[in-house]
């Protein structure tokens, strides 16, 4: 059986807060071979991890983050608060790391890919969401590895792939079959799948042979894969 990716899904948020470098580093502990991670520009343009466009949910402050400085966010979030994307690169070393693109601008693509690439960490880097965000992110490096997120049984339109140039497509667990991963396959494409979390969906996708498995219970995937391996 070829080896399945494990994605952790923002880090590892049932035991530690998500898209925070505590998250993250124990993602990578319990065997996340990748991490996906939120990514948004503060006011003054610096990129950081959330996935919400709000403070409140994880933070219990209800700001928007395009209306805070990152001083101000980290005023608000501590030390160990909402973390840039630069620590996030760092905190990772040479693990991979999945860049998902919520509230994806022009302006922020742009400034996101850019501090990927003066990070160093570009040949580590792929990116996530939907096809007009994966299309800012392709216009602005043409080299970008990118899992372009799906969310319908109907396949893609031929121009858009020919557009984006994914290497992946990111499907919802619920719509991923054998029959699916063989289409996606013979289309020279990988099949990723989100967010998995229990025993029985996870064997599911693995016996339909998808490429990666999003979650947000890296453990219990990698414990999953051991026993396929047996």
């Amino acid at each position: 059986m070829s080896a399945v990716t494990v994605v952790g899904h923002r880090g590892d948020p049932y035991r530690v807060r998500e898209n925070t470098l505590a998250s993250i580093r124990s993602a990578y502990g319990r065997g996340a071979d990748a991490v996906e991670i939120d990514v948004r520009l503060t006011r003054d343009g610096v990129p950081v991890l959330l996935h919400d466009d709000t403070l409140k949910r994880l933070w219990g402050v209800d700001r928007p983050l395009a209306h805070l400085t990152l001083a101000e966010v980290r005023e608000l979030t501590g030390a160990e608060g909402v973390p840039t994307l630069q620590d996030a690169l760092l905190a990772a070393g040479e693990r991979r790391v999945m860049i998902d693109l919520p509230g994806a601008t022009g302006e922020s693509v742009r400034t996101i890919v850019g501090t990927v690439h003066d990070c160093g960490a570009r040949d580590r880097v792929y990116y996530c969401s939907s096809g007009a965000a994966m299309l800012l992110v392709r216009a602005a490096d043409p080299g970008a590895e990118i899992a372009l997120t799906w969310t319908t049984l109907a396949p893609p339109r031929p121009a858009l792939l020919d557009a984006v140039a994914p290497r992946w497509l990111n499907y919802r667990f619920g719509l991923v079959s054998r029959a699916l991963t063989d289409r996606v396959h013979q289309d020279g494409l990988l099949v990723s799948a989100w967010t998995a979390d229990t025993r029985r969906t996870m064997r599911r996708l693995i016996a339909s042979g998808v490429d990666a498995i999003t979650t947000n219970r890296v453990d219990t995937l990698s414990d999953v894969l051991k026993g396929t391996r047996t």
